[in-house]
C-alpha cells in the first residue's frame, strides 16, 4: 500500500579481502577529491574482485581494470582496480562477467594479477564509489580495518 516502512538503504561490501580506508587516502586526485563520486577504498590482498552489491553489470571496461554495477534501487557503483591501471591496456586483468549479467554480493567479477599491478601501476588501492550521488542522502563507512570479501563496509541511506 504505502512504502513508508520500506527501508531506503543499501550496503556496499568489500570486493576483496583487504584493508579499508577513506577515499581521500587514494593517491589519485580524481578519486581522493571525490570528482567521480563518494565511497571507500580497499587495498586488496587477494586476486579476485567480487561484486560489492547485487545488481546488473552496466559496464565492464574493455581493459578489465574497472566495472560498473547498477543496483535494483538505482545506485551506480564503480569498482576501479588500482590507480592508472587503464594504462596497462588489459594486462593483469581477466574479465569474468559481461555487460548485462546479473550479480549477487560476492559474485566473482575480475581476476587480477596483483603482483603485476604492484609492479606496473602507482598503487593497487581500489576505489569503490557511488557515481550517482544525487541518490544518496547519507552514507557511513562501517569498518576501517582489515576485512574479508563480502563484509559490509558502507551503509548508504537513499534520498
Amino acid at each position: 500500500m504505502f512504502n513508508i516502512f520500506k527501508k531506503k538503504e543499501e550496503y556496499l561490501a568489500a570486493p576483496f579481502a583487504g584493508e579499508v580506508s577513506d577515499l581521500q587516502q587514494v593517491p589519485d586526485d580524481a578519486f581522493a577529491q571525490k570528482m567521480l563520486g563518494d565511497g571507500f577504498a580497499i587495498t586488496p590482498e587477494e586476486n579476485v574482485v567480487k561484486a560489492p552489491c547485487a545488481g546488473e553489470i552496466v559496464q565492464i571496461f574493455s581493459t578489465g581494470h574497472a566495472v560498473g554495477i547498477k543496483t535494483k534501487k538505482g545506485l551506480e557503483v564503480l569498482v576501479h582496480i588500482g590507480i592508472d591501471t587503464v594504462k596497462l591496456d588489459g594486462e593483469g586483468f581477466k574479465k569474468l562477467v559481461k555487460n548485462g549479467d546479473k550479480v549477487d554480493v560476492g559474485t566473482p567479477l575480475i581476476e587480477v594479477d596483483l603482483d603485476f599491478i604492484k609492479e606496473n601501476a602507482p598503487s593497487i588501492s581500489t576505489p569503490v564509489i557511488i557515481t550517482n550521488m544525487e541518490k544518496v542522502k547519507n552514507m557511513e563507512i562501517l569498518k576501517k580495518e582489515k576485512v574479508e570479501a563480502g563484509t559490509k563496509v558502507l551503509k548508504i541511506e537513499l534520498a
